[in-house]
């Protein structure tokens, strides 16, 4: 009986987390509102909320730092990881073959309020925070709790959607129309990192990697 009231629970949290998450994310349909980076902060939180109210043990948390070495050794994990590298260099490449040099120019506007190029050891330390808040919230909680109720895919590409859309800046409407699908894919790897991992740190990892290259290829080619 306690274990049906503790799912119930579990479950309440979790569409109630995620309804909240999809309704910040929506005011995205203003591509200046900032409304939408908060649903980061209530993923984070539920996230939390639903492992303590379930007594997750800590061998089967979505967030755990003790088992990363083994984690990275499961089958497909690595190249999973290393994956957000490749696609973010052909992304960025593809996106301003197809739109003229504009596309690089997009993604600046759109992180450079974010994120302080000109200061290098702070970029670094935002990158990582960054990619470390958002896995928490859209691995960890949206997809990892949201998977204990409907199937795996379902979560993984209502979650990716989420995400990308969180993702929308102004420009033309090709320009973003690229700009969030590439991040829609994006997500789907972080998403099958995490399944094939069932840590979040590990996908944060990747979601590091992916960033980071992806900067680095700015700053050096484009």
């Amino acid at each position: 009986m306690k274990n049906q009231q503790a799912k119930k629970k579990d479950t309440a949290l979790t569409m109630i987390g995620g309804a909240i998450m999809m309704m910040l994310t929506a005011t995205k349909i203003v591509p200046s509102s900032n409304i939408a980076g908060y649903s980061v902060f209530v993923g984070i939180a539920f996230f939390f909320i639903v492992e303590a109210v379930a007594k997750t043990p800590n061998a089967e948390s979505g967030l755990r730092f003790h088992t990363i070495v083994e984690d990275l050794k499961k089958p497909g994990v690595i190249a999973w990881v290393l994956l957000p590298g490749v696609s973010g260099i052909g992304t960025l490449v593809i996106g301003n073959l197809i739109f003229s040099g504009e596309f690089t120019a997009h993604v600046m506007g759109r992180t450079g309020s974010i994120l302080s190029f000109d200061q290098t050891a702070l970029l670094i330390g935002q990158v990582i925070i960054g990619a470390f808040g958002e896995e928490i919230a859209y691995r960890g909680f949206f997809l990892g709790k949201g998977a204990k109720i409907l199937p795996f895919w379902l979560c993984a590409v209502v979650s990716s959607a989420v995400f990308a859309a969180g993702h929308i800046a102004a420009g033309s409407m090709g320009l973003v129309a690229y700009d969030v699908a590439t991040v829609f894919i994006d997500s789907l790897i972080f998403s099958v990192t995490y399944q094939k991992s069932g840590n979040c740190v590990i996908s944060t990892l990747s979601h590091i990697l992916g960033n980071t290259i992806s900067l680095v290829a700015v700053f050096l080619f484009f």
